[in-house]
């Protein structure tokens, strides 16, 4: 229930460059070990400011990606928790509340991330099947604040940087002008995160 609780109780609000929530201790420490644990693919790669190819267009990273499904739920068995407190009323009634969209006949997608050196994401937009963004960050190995996400305004000029520290994280909701990505920075060792949407195509997870 610590997601659920951060999302109710654990929560600040900021306006700009675009709406957007922080949150605060989102995780329990069994949560954290699950999140630090799962075994993501090291393979080098190049990268192309994307999380969805590689620079060479190949698409390796579908073996760099973990998402939570039926297929793997006995290997995470913390994200469940997180599965229970996203389909819970209080949480989507506020959820909704906040970014102005239905989530009524919405999907959960839940991913593992493993950022490692080299990795950056230019400003994008997210696609609109992706209702709601959260990216929840644990920071194992003492990164720099300075890994968190980058938020631009709608010149694409560098307005804000979400601080990568240990087990927060923000969301918010998909749109014309909420840019964002992460600058080219020093990964020493791992950027490990959770991101979390409501999205509107089919995963294991109905709301």
């Amino acid at each position: 229930m610590h997601l659920k609780d951060s999302i109710l109780n654990k929560i600040s609000s900021y306006s700009d460059p675009f709406p957007h929530w922080e949150l605060d201790q989102p995780f329990s420490d069994e949560m954290i070990n699950e999140i630090k644990e799962v075994n993501i693919s090291d393979a080098p790669r190049s990268f192309d400011g994307t999380r969805a190819a590689d620079a060479g267009g190949e698409g390796i990273d579908g073996k760099l990606r973990v998402f939570l499904e039926k297929d793997n739920m006995n290997l995470l068995p913390k994200g469940m928790e997180l599965i229970e407190d996203l389909k819970n009323k209080e949480v989507i009634d506020s959820i909704q509340e906040k970014i102005k969209k239905d989530l009524k006949n919405s999907f959960i997608r839940v991913e593992y991330i493993a950022d490692r050196k080299g990795f950056w994401l230019k400003p994008h937009l997210d696609i609109p099947e992706k209702l709601m963004t959260m990216m929840l960050f644990i920071n194992p190995y003492n990164e720099s604040d300075n890994l968190g996400t980058d938020f631009y305004d709608e010149d694409k000029k560098l307005v804000k940087t979400v601080p990568y520290k240990h087990n927060t994280g923000y969301f918010f909701a998909s749109g014309n002008n909420t840019w964002h990505g992460l600058e080219k920075k020093e990964i020493k060792i791992e950027r490990r995160c959770m991101q979390i949407n409501y999205v509107t195509f089919p995963t294991s997870w109905p709301i």
